[in-house]
């Protein structure tokens, strides 16, 4: 196996990076001539060709599908409304812990969240972390709007909504499906005689996994690190809201486990997926007149194949 790599330098300070992986089958009977790897369409070779006819004008890198969109945040926003107000209801009973369980079979990461002692004010703590993620989300499509124009403000304002509501609906599947026990179950409800008092029925105390703060806080930097990185890609802006978004994340999951409302694990992958969701709303929304910045494919070659990545960065 063999691997190259090139770098041009384009117009407009664009470059393209190419890297290609050769592998071989059986050696041929000669030596076949050179074959070079398929090149990508038209429109790579400069930016300005990407930009052609038809251009996009400043700031108009997201497209709106008022239906689906529409669809997709109601439907979201609707279902965790309805999910909420059932299990407030004490229809569902919490999985309690096995009196018959030790701790010391969790996860090692998870055993600290059992052993610590709980702070009192974390869960007020983070809720700030929350509302203060969400109140972002409301004024970044406002000051978009004022950068870019009116068109700016409805696209991301709809683009968070969904990112939102999408980390609702599966954060809210994943605990029903899960029904994992909080930590403070263990603290508060572990003993027999502790279950039959009436602090061990609530539903809630069995939706342990995985923590829905983590997964709002996470989407909404995710999809405002993306529209920064898109809108502003050679300012600051980008960088220091990928900071701030991680430190938000990292406060709110830190304080959610020091509340005993989730174990480290739970908070990781309320991360994980809330930031997966985060990148995905807004990258497939990105107008289809915008050439994609990579392109990935795979060519048959005498004796062999090449695989190659090129794109604009």
């Amino acid at each position: 196996m063999k691997a190259s790599s090139i770098a041009s330098v384009g117009l407009l300070g664009a470059f393209v990076l190419s890297a290609s992986v050769a592998w071989a089958g059986p050696p041929p009977p000669e030596t076949p001539p050179a074959v070079p790897i398929a090149t990508p369409p038209a429109a790579l070779p400069t930016a300005p060709a990407a930009r052609a006819a038809g251009s996009l004008e400043e700031g108009q890198h997201f497209s709106l599908d008022p239906v689906s969109d529409g669809v997709l945040t109601a439907s979201g926003f609707g279902f965790a409304f309805l999910l909420g107000a059932i299990l407030g209801t004490g229809e569902i009973k919490p999985p309690l812990p096995s009196t018959s369980f030790s701790t010391s079979s969790l996860l090692s990461i998870d055993r600290i969240a059992v052993t610590q002692t709980i702070d009192p004010h974390a869960a007020m703590y983070s809720n700030i972390g929350l509302y203060t993620a969400i109140g972002f989300a409301v004024l970044d499509p406002i000051l978009s709007g004022f950068r870019d124009g009116a068109d700016a403000l409805v696209v991301d304002g709809f683009m968070y909504a969904e990112s939102g509501s999408l980390a609702l609906t599966v954060t809210d599947i994943t605990k029903i499906a899960v029904r994992r026990p909080r930590p403070i179950d263990y603290i508060t409800c572990g003993t027999a005689a502790q279950q039959a008092g009436p602090g061990c029925t609530s539903t809630n105390l069995g939706l342990s996994f995985f923590s829905g703060h983590a997964a709002g806080v996470a989407a909404i930097g995710a999809t405002a690190t993306y529209l920064a990185f898109v809108r502003s890609p050679r300012a600051p802006r980008p960088w220091i809201t990928l900071g701030v978004a991680t430190a938000v994340t990292a406060f709110v999951s830190y304080e959610r486990v020091r509340a005993g409302e989730h174990f480290p694990t739970d908070v990781i992958a309320g991360a994980m997926a809330g930031a997966a969701i985060g990148v995905l709303v807004p990258h497939l929304h990105r107008h289809k007149q915008e050439a994609p910045s990579v392109w990935i494919g795979v060519t048959p070659v005498p004796g062999g194949g090449a695989a190659s990545v090129t794109g604009f960065f």
